[in-house]
């Protein structure tokens, strides 16, 4: 038997799987980063409706203005979610960071930014305790 064979289900994800979980990414950002938003909005007065007419350095400082009154377990979600889209972007997404090897579909179903297959998570967390 000479050579690697790639099944067809050897764990790359399809781009309609991707699109799917990055969707549910994008909602999870929001989620997060919307919360915080619409509670920083209405704790300051806003003499302009919204923020599209304010300039670049404004928007960012309104950022970093929205990511400090992060909680630090949001902060934690908005990091994970982030680096899953940095991981869709750059077609490392579903590979595991430890082995290297496919994370299962169900696994990131339940947990889209998941960075460990089971195996490893499994590995990691008990060489942690």
């Amino acid at each position: 038997m000479g050579g690697k064979s790639v099944h067809k289900d050897s764990g790359a994800l399809d781009k309609k799987t991707l699109t799917r979980l990055k969707k549910i990414l994008l909602k999870e950002r929001e989620e997060i980063v919307g919360e915080v938003r619409q509670t920083y909005e209405s704790s300051k007065e806003m003499g302009q409706d919204g923020i599209q007419d304010i300039g670049d350095e404004a928007a960012n400082i309104y950022n970093k203005q929205i990511l400090l009154s992060l909680n630090e377990n949001e902060r934690k979600r908005l990091q994970e979610v982030d680096e899953s889209l940095d991981r869709i972007a750059n077609g490392t997404y579903g590979i595991c960071d430890e082995c290297g090897g496919p994370i299962g579909l169900k696994r990131l179903e339940v947990r889209p930014v998941a960075k460990y297959c089971v195996p490893c998570l499994t590995k990691l967390e008990k060489d942690k305790s």
